[in-house]
């Protein structure tokens, strides 16, 4: 993969654009504490953050039946509702890739299943909404990611054809769902992935270390 070949950029968020983590985490944790459990500290929970509300409390109570994990689960969305965006931060190098983008006039959006009353006002917090060309969250098609359809209506907003567009995302299921729409899928190993991950194996066509590296490819 060149440079040359990238019209359009689209971006993962929870740990790829954004680390989001601290926010999500502040949220379980109130709700764990609300239900009498104890709280998780950010760096055990972080690997989780990419992967849904659900999935963060099943991995700080495993051991629990599955009505008490989704009502904690309910308690943190509602915590969430009034901590997002608050401790959120873009990644090291994000912001100045945003701006080259800019200066090159290349278009970029997010494709997130995070649904869109938590991922826009997000997104606003960190100052992104009026550059964004496209914001595709989890309930803006019938389908989330690792289905296509919600990469096919963002690259029709960036007006950009697939083959063109750089995806890039911190989980399988990202580089899947680029691998099937026809981009051009990168691995964030910033981002949050675990121990188990094994990036290697995901269907990409490069991985980044950081947002610098992915800086320097935009300046060749």
């Amino acid at each position: 993969m060149h440079k040359h070949d990238v019209k359009g950029v689209l971006f993962d968020l929870d740990g790829t654009l954004a680390d989001t983590a601290p926010d999500l985490v502040h949220a379980l944790n109130l709700s764990l504490n609300d239900s009498g459990f104890s709280a998780q500290p950010l760096d055990k929970m972080r690997h989780a953050a990419s992967h849904g509300s659900l999935f963060l409390v099943k991995t700080a109570i495993p051991e629990a039946d599955e009505t008490t994990q989704m009502s904690v689960q309910q308690g943190l969305l509602r915590h969430y509702v009034q901590v997002n965006g608050t401790y959120s931060r873009l990644f090291d190098g994000l912001a100045e890739l945003l701006t080259l983008l800019d200066q090159q006039s290349i278009p970029y959006g997010v494709v997130t299943n995070k649904p869109a009353r938590f991922a826009r006002p997000l997104v606003d917090k960190l100052g992104l909404t009026a550059n964004l060309k496209a914001m595709i969250s989890g309930d803006s098609t019938r389908f989330a990611k690792p289905h296509t359809a919600p990469m096919l209506l963002a690259a029709q907003q960036i007006a950009t054809p697939p083959e063109h567009i750089l995806y890039l995302g911190d989980a399988e299921r990202d580089l899947v769902a680029a691998n099937n729409a026809n981009m051009l899928g990168a691995v964030a190993l910033w981002g949050y992935l675990s121990a188990t991950d094994k990036p290697d194996l995901w269907p990409s066509k490069r991985q980044f270390e950081h947002g610098a590296s992915l800086t320097q490819f935009f300046s060749q």
